[in-house]
């Protein structure tokens, strides 16, 4: 899930939940709703999935226990539906009318996320918690990676409608070339980048994409 905001974007904020009222209940505040989630994505950064609770989070919200429970059943489904807002809802990728720009532009973003506070915790993190979580793995699989990695496709497709890449590439490679190495760079092994760097990695992927 290594794709997200540009470097100059803030702390993702995921989008609150409309306003809405359960059947025979009260409505759910649109406020209590953007505070429990501001709260979630901090203490998830802090202490990680596997020790994250609801108390913390409602504690760290200024709300009840009870106010989670009225808009997410489970950590889980909490979890998923937060982290699908922000990676699910965030731009698309750009088109700038060539492959190299495109190319560029998603790197750069997908830097933006890995180099913030958060994100640069909370990624790692989860990943690895899927790794030991099936139901977690399941649940992300399908709600963030695979909306995330159709997006991506679009400019695949885009490059070969405008004939810079042949019909016959190796979609699935290409994909997995996009996002891996700078994640392996900025989220696993954290050795910062050159000025350049990104401008470098943008021509290896083009190279790599036809060869």
């Amino acid at each position: 899930m290594p794709n997200a905001p540009t470097p100059q974007t803030p702390a993702p904020a995921p989008a609150p939940a409309p306003e809405r009222r359960l059947p025979g209940g009260p409505v759910l505040q649109d406020s209590v709703t953007e505070a429990i989630s501001a709260a979630f994505f901090e203490e998830l950064a802090s202490v990680g999935y596997a020790r994250l609770s609801l108390e913390a989070v409602a504690k760290r919200a200024g709300a009840g226990k009870a106010a989670i429970y009225r808009r997410w059943p489970s950590k889980l489904e909490m979890t998923v539906a937060l982290v699908c807002a922000v990676a699910v809802d965030a731009p698309g990728v750009t088109d700038t009318g060539t492959l190299r720009g495109d190319v560029l532009a998603f790197l750069s973003e997908a830097a933006g996320a890995l180099r913030h506070r958060l994100p640069s915790k909370i990624i790692p993190d989860l990943l690895a918690e899927s790794g030991r979580n099936p139901e977690l793995a399941q649940a992300l699989l399908a709600a963030v990676r695979d909306p995330r990695r159709t997006r991506a496709t679009h400019l695949l497709e885009r490059a070969i409608e405008r004939g810079e890449l042949p019909a016959d590439v190796d979609r699935e490679l290409a994909l997995d070339l996009l996002a891996g190495p700078l994640y392996w760079r900025l989220a696993v092994v954290r050795t910062p980048t050159g000025p350049d760097y990104l401008e470098r990695l943008t021509d290896k992927l083009l190279a790599a994409f036809v060869a």
